[in-house]
């Protein structure tokens, strides 16, 4: 937070506010681009004290917003991750120049050769490949599960994962891509210290927060570590930019900085410019996605062309995923999934007699989108893992746009006309 910003605001109020200050810019009502790759020091001292602050947390420039090289940090990106902390509920923020560099740093900065994760699943597939097929060439060993709200099931994993190694994290997707699987996160947190009770070792829980977002779900009040979010899908929201960002407390969120200078995966300024401007405007279209989503949902629902659909505003009273559901998720979002009657080529038609809905990979964009997991998304899964995480040939994901919800339903129905 700025010294004028209060953190008692709405987080709609934060997203247009937090994190930049008109006075530290002649009272420009909106924050200029710095494109500068370098920043001059005022004395060789003052030169020596921010290498100092920036790499030990020490000196007289601890807390100062002073600058060295682009890739260390600038101003820009000091106004994201700010506001996204706020937005987070977090001490700081990590902000990257993608989902996966995000996921990667994270990983890289925790995990050492011998170690073992776990993750839920199903999960993102580049998340997915990162943790299966990446970090096993460094010795990384892992286990999954695949029922977040089942103590059993996350348990089973866990100890699979202990007997290869000390358990480092805990990786969960909630509601998960594309499936909207839900994980509970207080429960994996639970564990998670009892792990440590146990070891003496105890491993981060990492959220990924994606498909719903800092507003309508907020996994650091929830007691996970680290919260994970693809900024390129809603806070972004017009599918023209990239970016990942990660919240929690500041030491872990000064280590993944630390490592982003590393890897040279900051954000530059203009997007970052261009992704502040984008988190204005995030809760507004979020809930006029989130609205037409249970419109077209509803109308899915009722189609006989339809096998099934996954809606979290669907999900049965009662049952366990209602309730971690409704302890905390505000919204059910606009990105969910159904299946068709058939498969692949059932659907494979479908979408080819679509005219308004984009086929393509993404989620979060102003436009409505939809894919087919099995052949993109998730395509570098093996068959066991898809059908692990509940993804068919039939399974299409569906990211709900603004545009009127008449016209989205004239053209899905016109389009189920041709299965």
């Amino acid at each position: 937070m700025t010294t004028h910003d209060d953190p008692t605001w709405h987080p709609e109020t934060l997203a247009v506010r937090a994190g930049y200050d008109p006075a530290s810019a002649g009272n420009s009502a909106k924050p200029p681009i710095t494109m500068t790759s370098t920043f001059a020091y005022a004395s060789a001292r003052q030169a020596k004290d921010i290498h100092e602050a920036y790499f030990h947390g020490t000196g007289p420039e601890v807390g100062k917003a002073l600058h060295i090289y682009a890739r260390l940090g600038h101003p820009n990106l000091d106004m994201v991750e700010t506001r996204l902390a706020a937005l987070d509920g977090a001490e700081a923020a990590a902000v990257f120049n993608s989902g996966m560099a995000t996921h990667s740093a994270i990983v890289l900065a925790h995990l050492r050769p011998g170690d073992s994760v776990v993750f839920s699943r199903p999960i993102y597939g580049g998340t997915n490949f990162l943790l299966t097929n990446f970090m096993p060439g460094f010795g990384i060993h892992h286990a999954a599960f695949a029922n977040g709200c089942d103590r059993t099931c996350i348990e089973t994993a866990v100890e699979q994962a202990l007997a290869q190694g000390p358990l480092k994290l805990i990786v969960i997707e909630t509601p998960a891509n594309p499936t909207g699987a839900m994980v509970d996160i207080a429960l994996v947190v639970a564990i998670a210290d009892e792990i440590g009770t146990r070891t003496g070792t105890r491993p981060l829980v990492v959220v990924d927060n994606t498909l719903l977002g800092p507003l309508m779900q907020r996994p650091i009040a929830l007691g996970a570590d680290l919260c994970m979010t693809s900024l390129t899908k809603y806070c972004g929201g017009h599918s023209d930019l990239l970016a990942g960002g990660v919240s929690g407390r500041a030491d872990l969120i000064h280590a993944l900085r630390l490592l982003r200078t590393t890897l040279g995966s900051h954000l530059d300024p203009y997007t970052s410019w261009l992704l502040l401007r984008s988190m204005e405007t995030v809760h507004l279209r979020m809930e006029r996605a989130s609205d037409n989503a249970r419109r077209v949902a509803e109308t899915l629902r009722d189609h006989p062309k339809v096998a099934g659909i996954i809606y979290l505003g669907f999900l049965e009273e009662g049952s366990p995923e209602r309730a971690v559901y409704d302890r905390q998720c505000s919204s059910a979002g606009s990105t969910f999934s159904f299946a068709l009657h058939g498969g692949e080529a059932e659907a494979f038609r479908f979408l080819d007699a679509l005219r308004l809905l984009s086929f393509a990979v993404s989620l979060g964009g102003s436009e409505t989108l939809i894919t087919h997991p099995a052949t993109t998304t998730h395509y570098a899964l093996s068959p066991d893992e898809r059908a692990a995480g509940g993804i068919t040939d039939a399974t299409l994901r569906l990211s709900v746009g603004i545009e009127h919800g008449d016209d989205l339903i004239a053209d899905i129905k016109r389009a189920l006309e041709t299965v």
